[in-house]
């Protein structure tokens, strides 16, 4: 007889079912696990001996081999733990082997028996959900697996609770769903004095999510708005919660199965590598442009990050998903997030400042920010200079915009957004705009169109600047309530653009 219980193994945020068979025969009492498992799944023996040894249930003498099917996925993971103990269990009848099939099983042992919480809980009860069984995962992990709700999930903390369970001696309660987070306190964009054309280039930025580069000298305020930019944007929908919830669960982010409506906040240091940034290494782990999904991406010092780093961002910006290639295969993350940059004009970052410049300018500034290829700087849809601040501001004691108010203003453009956008596929906000929906819903008037078409030719805007400069068109209109775009929004649409150079 061969007994059975299920898992997953993750293809980036997909968990893919894994039948988890085991069958004991005759012959020199051994222990194998095969079908493809890595070193953490091929350990997993012993820790499994381990556990039932603390519960004094001794294993029986004979050979036992523990497929994982199907044998050509790559299995990695502490996970499959608990479904190798469960389905060697079932063989030896010590759970009833029927019961213990209903369930998709996951959880790391410890040498003493008890469940340690593992990463994907999320991921994982969506697919238990899928092939309709139930869910059985530590109990840590049991209140972030409940917000599926769509599954049976149960959470014991060790393994002695889910043998009680599965055989009927001590049934356990369904594990309900975590708290649904607050939004903690923010620091307010009040605190940053002058830098009102920044100021605006942030508002258009959340509205519509686009992408927003500030160049300025050292102690201007650019990290500090950038610091600012969650506090403008609205929560996330359950939608959008769900799927930001599946990455940061995939990466084991989760705490105590609370789930959060902010939106996330990543700003990685320009050391960081390739494989931390888009995702890779082992076990194709999320980067941080899937940790910043419907959230915002800060690149302090952008300049500064490797230039095969900075390339690999070009396509996900596009796209708002990224693949992560691997020998035996091919993992997809999403990543739709906001990118906001950083960067000195040059690298001692006082070009602007003739008590200050050094010798070397202008070829100084030049060579710093060509370190940012034109078909990434084109991505940009914001280009704001950020001057020093000047002292009378620093010394003002009248009170700036609250984040509060520009966050009302957000939301409002944002809301507009999400009725135009209803019944189309794929877009979302104005920045997912594209083809005949951008020219239906951004198309200027008369005075627009005539305006945009000189700059084009003057400045030599791309197919993609000319396109962007609409959808920011469009997202200034929205903020001010108008159906239309005008001039005005064109204008101020191609000021941004245009504020480092032609593209």
């Amino acid at each position: 007889m061969v007994a059975k219980s299920y898992t997953v193994a993750f293809e980036g945020v997909d968990a893919r079912l894994v039948e988890v068979q085991c069958a004991l025969s005759p012959g020199v009492p051994a222990f194998s696990v095969v079908g493809l498992p890595d070193k953490a799944v091929s350990e997993a023996r012993e820790r499994v001996r381990a556990a039932m040894s603390a519960l004094s249930i001794a294993l029986p003498a004979r050979r036992i081999t523990v497929n994982l099917s199907p044998a050509d996925l790559p299995k990695e993971w502490s996970h499959f733990d608990l479904p190798i103990a469960l389905s060697l269990l079932a063989a030896i009848d010590a759970v009833p082997a029927d019961v213990a099939a209903q369930y998709l099983a996951m959880g790391e042992l410890s040498l003493d028996g008890r469940l340690v919480p593992v990463a994907g809980v999320l991921p994982a009860s969506l697919a238990a959900a899928e092939a309709g069984r139930g869910l059985i995962c530590p109990d840590k992990t049991g209140a972030e697996a409940a917000w599926v709700g769509k599954t049976e999930v149960i959470a014991p903390a060790t393994l002695g609770d889910a043998i009680a369970h599965l055989s009927g001696r001590n049934p356990l309660a369904v594990a309900e769903a975590g708290e649904v987070r607050e939004r903690g306190a923010m620091p307010d964009l009040a605190e940053v004095r002058g830098q009102e054309r920044a100021k605006r280039a942030l508002e258009i930025a959340a509205a519509g999510r686009h992408n927003l580069l500030m160049i300025g000298a050292p102690g201007s305020g650019k990290s500090m708005m950038a610091a600012r930019l969650p506090g403008l944007l609205p929560d996330l929908d359950p939608m959008e919660a769900l799927e930001t919830s599946i990455v940061h669960s995939r990466a084991g982010l989760i705490e105590a199965g609370g789930i959060s409506r902010q939106r996330p906040y990543r700003a990685p240091h320009h050391t960081a590598s390739m494989a931390a940034i888009v995702g890779g290494g082992k076990g194709a782990l999320p980067g941080e442009i899937s940790l910043a999904h419907n959230g915002v991406l800060f690149m302090d010092e952008m300049p500064e990050f490797p230039r095969g780093v900075l390339e690999t961002l070009r396509q996900p910006l596009e796209t708002g998903d990224v693949t992560v290639a691997r020998a035996n295969a091919h993992v997809r993350y999403p990543c739709r997030f906001l990118l906001v940059a950083a960067a000195n004009p040059c690298r001692c970052g006082y070009l602007s400042d003739p008590a200050r410049a050094c010798a070397k300018a202008p070829a100084c500034g030049q060579d710093y920010l060509g370190r940012l290829s034109g078909p990434l700087l084109d991505r940009f849809d914001l280009r704001v200079e950020v001057p020093p601040v000047a002292y009378d501001d620093l010394e003002s004691e009248a009170l700036a915009e609250r984040s509060a108010e520009v966050a009302a203003r957000v939301a409002f453009a944002r809301a507009r957004q999400s009725e135009r956008y209803a019944g189309s596929e794929g877009a979302r906000l104005n920045a997912d705009a594209a083809g005949d929906l951008l020219n239906e819903v951004a198309a200027p008037d008369a005075e627009g169109r005539g305006l945009l078409r000189q700059a084009a030719e003057r400045f030599g805007l791309s197919a993609r600047g000319y396109h962007r400069v609409l959808r920011v068109a469009r997202t200034i209109a929205d903020l001010a309530g108008r159906d239309g775009v005008e001039r005005g929004d064109v204008a101020e649409a191609l000021g941004f653009r245009l504020a480092s150079g032609p593209g």
